[in-house]
């Protein structure tokens, strides 16, 4: 969302405009933890704000709509990391209303979460300029939504990910049954690694009417 562009440059350490090297994309600018955290909850104030006055959002019941519900955030979820690309490979993902969906598979990046070793892949789309990465993990369904959760990883231009999970968020259809959400394919289930950053599991409000 075009909303979030000014919070997500002070993670790819694009906050200042003017820098010379601001048209070349590079690792991250060293931030500090406290204003690391304050930008994570700033952009979590955002996305409810709009979440609560869009009408055309996917909140059914934005009257009695008290915010989405989020891990803290957490630094060592975020992560610089090679992409290890592979010759493009087009695949096709299910989706919540069982419709279909193609994607090209770019390559994958590998990391560690609390000792447990872990392999994503990274996929795009021909409708989008942005990388794509779908997942389920270890808390899928217990603590997180079920049919998983979105990543859009940023491109540093050093042949690096800037994957930070701090920014992992549901899709439409944890909401709202009336949109349709590409479902993470298999080889993106972290089924023994538990990421608990970012977005949680959405509780509808109850009426108060």
């Amino acid at each position: 969302m075009g909303i979030f562009e000014t919070i997500k440059k002070v993670f790819t350490g694009d906050e200042k405009p003017d820098r010379q090297e601001a048209s070349t994309p590079s690792k991250p600018a060293p931030l500090s933890e406290e204003t690391y955290i304050a930008a994570i909850e700033v952009e979590r104030a955002e996305k409810d704000g709009y979440f609560r006055r869009d009408p055309y959002g996917p909140i059914e019941d934005r009257t009695n709509f008290s915010g989405l519900s989020y891990y803290p955030p957490d630094p060592a979820f975020r992560f610089t990391l090679p992409l290890q690309r592979a010759e493009p490979e087009s695949l096709t993902f299910q989706t919540s209303t069982g419709d279909e969906r193609v994607y090209q598979r770019i390559g994958t990046v590998e990391f560690e979460v609390e000792g447990q070793p872990a392999q994503l892949a990274i996929y795009k789309s021909e409708d989008y300029d942005e990388l794509f990465l779908p997942f389920r993990d270890a808390t899928s369904g217990v603590e997180t939504y079920g049919a998983g959760r979105y990543l859009e990883p940023v491109e540093l231009g050093s042949g690096e990910l800037l994957v930070d999970f701090n920014l992992a968020y549901n899709p439409y259809c944890a909401y709202s049954d009336a949109f349709s959400c590409p479902l993470p394919p298999v080889e993106n289930w972290l089924t023994t690694v538990p990421i608990r950053a970012g977005e949680k599991i959405y509780k509808k409000p109850e009426s108060t009417n």
